[in-house]
C-alpha cells in the first residue's frame, strides 16, 4: 500500500469487480490521483473470483481487496460488512466520478445517484445517455453504472442488496425510493459504452430494455442474468 487509509473515511467507495483487469487499472489510478479522495475516502475492491490480472492490479493501488463468491450484490453487501465511511457510494470497474464528487453529494442525502454520460463520442450515445437520465430522474430508479450511493443507516436498514444475480440495483432503488427522496447529481458519472460497441448499439439497447421490462413483469433474476450474461452459465 503507498500510504495509510483514512482512519475515519467520510465515504467508502465499493467496487465489485470480476475479470475487469482491462479498465480497473485506469479506474484505481483517476481515483487515487485525487487529493481529496485519498483524505477523504477508502476504496474496497470486491473480487468476485477473477481468472485475470485484476487482483495484482488492486495490490498496487492503496485500498483494501476482499475476496468472495462471483455475484455483484452479494460482493458489495460484503464489502459493506468491512466499509467504516459514513457513505457507502457502490462503483463500477468501468466507470469514473466526477473530480469534485464528494463536494457535490449533500451532507445529508440518504441516498442517491449521479447522471450518466456514456464514454463514446457517437450521437447515439448522446440519445442513450439523455433517454436513461430521462428515465432515471422521472422513475427515480438507477442503474449501476450511475454510482448509486446510500447513507450507512438507510443501506442497514434496507438489508443491503438483495441476493439475485441481476437487477439487483433497480431492486434496492425500488425499496429506498419508498424511505426517501433520491439526491440526484447533475454533474455525470462517465461509464464505458464498450458494452454497445462491442455488441452493437441497437441490440444492446433493446436487450437492456426488454431485461428491465422482463424484470417488471416479474420474470425471475435468475433466467434473465443468463440471457444478459450468456457465458456465465
Amino acid at each position: 500500500m503507498a500510504e495509510p487509509l483514512p482512519d475515519q473515511p467520510r465515504f467508502s467507495i465499493i467496487i465489485p469487480v470480476l475479470n475487469e483487469a482491462d479498465c480497473l487499472d485506469q479506474s484505481l489510478t483517476d481515483l487515487f490521483s485525487r487529493a481529496w479522495l485519498r483524505q477523504n475516502c477508502e476504496v474496497i475492491v470486491s473480487d468476485g473470483g477473477s481468472a485475470d490480472s485484476s487482483l495484482e492490479i488492486a495490490a498496487n493501488y492503496p485500498c483494501r481487496v476482499i475476496r468472495c463468491e462471483p455475484g455483484r450484490a452479494e460482493q458489495m453487501n460484503i464489502a459493506c460488512a468491512s466499509a467504516r465511511g459514513k457513505l457507502l457510494l457502490f462503483l463500477h470497474a468501468d466507470s469514473r466520478l466526477p473530480g469534485d464528487f464528494g463536494r457535490l453529494i449533500p451532507s445529508d442525502a440518504e441516498w442517491g445517484f449521479f447522471r450518466l454520460r456514456l464514454s463514446g463520442e457517437a450521437t447515439a450515445f448522446r440519445i442513450i445517455e439523455t433517454a436513461i437520465n430521462l428515465r432515471t430522474g422521472l422513475s427515480k430508479i438507477a442503474g449501476g453504472d450511475q454510482g448509486i450511493f446510500f447513507s450507512r443507516r438507510l443501506f442497514e436498514s434496507l438489508g443491503g442488496f438483495p441476493s439475485i444475480p441481476l437487477m439487483e440495483d433497480v431492486a434496492i432503488c425500488k425499496q429506498a425510493r419508498r424511505l426517501a427522496r433520491p439526491s440526484i447529481i447533475e454533474s455525470a458519472i462517465i461509464s464505458s459504452s464498450r458494452r454497445w460497441q462491442e455488441q452493437g448499439i441497437i441490440r444492446t439497447v433493446l436487450l437492456m430494455w426488454s431485461l428491465r421490462f422482463a424484470y417488471w413483469l416479474g420474470v425471475d433474476p435468475v433466467r434473465l442474468h443468463r440471457i444478459y450474461y450468456p457465458g456465465r452459465g
